[in-house]
């Protein structure tokens, strides 16, 4: 039998915290990260985690190589001690070279586009964070290490990025049911990492006895090797809806760029679709038979979003906040004169497990213009797993007074929490 005697002392109290040596910026702004003086009690936890934070200050000015040591003097008497925080900022570290390894298929290029940091650069913790953060969310990489080692002088440094590529192309097939079509048959063939250059295409049918859709899209992150993306939708959808059947046949052109502000960027999208609509009820509601034919839209959409997830999928931290305007009709011809109003937010914590736990939520608003119309199948409508759970597809609307056939609304708020955990890893 071991037995430890522990005899805890007297408590010590906080008297003065002082930050001397190399100073960089101005001591008030390097005492906003000192915690310890917030404390009524010596904390050796707190005084570990304001060295880590001094060290990052000077870390992501170039001070790869800074010494943080804490001294500590006490006071026997007055049981209180003084904290000096006393700083060797060392000299500024420069990248020599950066070494990517583990990229069978993916070339440097598209790696290295997304650091934030460059050969001959100066050392950032901040922007190495930044740099690992961008490559997981390109999801092309089960595993993504940064590794740093002396350079051939004190003041250089070899950084090393090791992924481990993941397969990034897909083929599924499969039937599904769901309450709203019963029966659903679907096929996919997509690829995120089309020949290594971090392209993405896909191509998706589904059918069933409610519904038919193609859809063929591809993407370019990198439009001419600038910050500028661009991409390409077709499809040829077809639905009969209770009331009528709506055959959409068109396409979409999208171009994004960056706005300068962190995780942010901007959007600007045309859309052409020419929509059928036939089989109409003859007791259906007078908005659905004023669809009766051809309904073309032609829109522009411009958006704003910022996505600070650390991951396309499965999030489990950061947020992602758009908002959009789209403009139908006018100068861009048509049947169709609207303009709707989008926004969304969503906000993601960690929690234990890799679970996640999720707040959000979306608004709208769309008003027709008195130049055309305003079809039906352009109001919102919620219900399903992408806003309410538990009701159909489509289900919450308001309804034509006379008919009872569900027809839009004109605004729609709605706000989700849920708590979500993968089943396989």
């Amino acid at each position: 039998i071991i037995t430890i005697k522990v005899n805890e002392g007297p408590q010590y109290g906080i008297r003065k915290v002082s930050i001397e040596g190399d100073l960089i910026k101005e001591a008030d702004e390097l005492y906003q990260v000192v915690n310890i003086k917030k404390e009524e009690v010596y904390n050796r936890e707190v005084i570990r985690s304001d060295t880590l934070a001094l060290s990052e200050i000077y870390a992501d000015e170039g001070y790869a190589l800074v010494d943080v040591s804490p001294e500590i003097k006490e006071d026997d008497k007055e049981h209180k001690v003084d904290i000096t925080y006393r700083i060797s900022r060392g000299k500024k570290v420069r990248f020599e070279r950066i070494l990517i390894t583990g990229n069978d298929r993916t070339r440097d290029k598209v790696i290295r586009r997304e650091l934030k940091v460059v050969e001959g650069g100066y050392f950032s913790g901040k922007k190495l964070r930044r740099s690992s953060q961008n490559l997981h969310r390109l999801g092309f990489f089960e595993e993504v290490k940064l590794n740093t080692k002396k350079g051939s002088s004190d003041e250089e440094m070899i950084l090393t990025i090791g992924v481990k590529e993941r397969s990034t192309g897909t083929f599924s097939f499969g039937v599904a049911y769901s309450s709203v079509e019963k029966a659903v048959g679907m096929l996919e063939i997509a690829q995120i990492n089309l020949f290594g250059r971090g392209q993405s295409v896909s191509a998706k049918a589904s059918m069933s006895s409610k519904s038919t859709r193609y859809t063929l899209s591809f993407t370019e992150p990198w439009l001419f090797d600038k910050r500028l993306s661009g991409g390409i939708d077709l499809y040829d959808w077809r639905y009969k809806y209770n009331e009528y059947t709506k055959d959409s046949l068109g396409g979409r052109l999208r171009f994004g760029f960056p706005l300068g502000l962190e995780f942010t960027r901007g959007s600007v999208i045309y859309t052409y679709d020419d929509a059928e609509i036939s089989d109409v009820s003859e007791t259906a509601s007078q908005a659905i038979k004023d669809m009766l034919g051809s309904n073309l839209t032609r829109s522009m959409t411009l958006g704003v979003s910022r996505d600070s997830r650390d991951r396309r999928f499965n999030a489990r931290k950061g947020s992602v906040n758009s908002t959009s305007v789209e403009y139908a009709g006018g100068i861009l011809g048509g049947d169709n004169y609207f303009t709707k109003y989008r926004a969304r937010s969503a906000w993601f914590f960690p929690f234990f497990w890799d679970a996640a736990f999720s707040v959000q939520g979306k608004w709208g608003y769309v008003e027709q213009r008195p130049e055309g119309k305003l079809p039906v199948y352009e109001k919102f409508r919620l219900g399903g797993m992408n806003t309410v759970r538990g009701f159909k597809y489509g289900s919450i609307s308001p309804v034509d007074p006379v008919t009872g056939d569900r027809i839009g609304g004109e605004k729609m708020m709605v706000y989700n929490i849920e708590f979500r955990f993968p089943f396989v890893k």
